[in-house]
């Protein structure tokens, strides 16, 4: 049914968790998977009569992005590896993680995302937003939203 699943991440437990059962599905159904992470986008911080000295260039920022990104998708790497599961790794920068999430799954030709769903409520989800919640009201493609 399912042949290549998007499994966004963070890093965080509960990512992984849900990464762990979209590979079990991946075997089940003969699908590769991608691992995604998204990161903030380039921002500098320089003043009109001063730079901190703590500056880092474009180039700097997107070695820190990569090197964020290995961390948080090498999880996913190592557990598809083991069960056998075609795996490919990708990350992006973006304000709105959400949309890149979607964007990602059309243009990878993907037919499912799994992802997790932190479970915020109330005032905490009004500041933090979900962004399960947003790629679920953005795409077209089914998701699987683990807990």
């Amino acid at each position: 049914m399912f042949k290549n699943i998007l499994i966004p991440t963070d890093g965080s437990p509960l990512s992984r968790k849900a990464a762990k059962h979209a590979i079990r599905l991946a075997k089940e159904q003969g699908a590769s998977v991608i691992g995604f992470f998204v990161a903030p986008p380039y921002q500098p911080k320089v003043y009109a009569d001063y730079v901190p000295t703590d500056f880092i260039t474009p180039k700097q920022y997107a070695e820190r992005v990569k090197k964020a990104a290995a961390a948080r998708l090498d999880f996913i790497k190592k557990t598809a590896a083991a069960a056998g599961v075609g795996c490919t790794l990708k990350h992006a920068a973006s304000d709105f993680p959400s949309l890149e999430i979607v964007k990602a799954a059309k243009e990878n030709g993907c037919d499912l995302i799994c992802m997790a769903s932190h479970g915020r409520r109330g005032f905490s989800r009004l500041l933090l937003g979900s962004e399960t919640t947003k790629v679920l009201s953005h795409t077209t493609i089914p998701v699987l939203v683990l807990r």
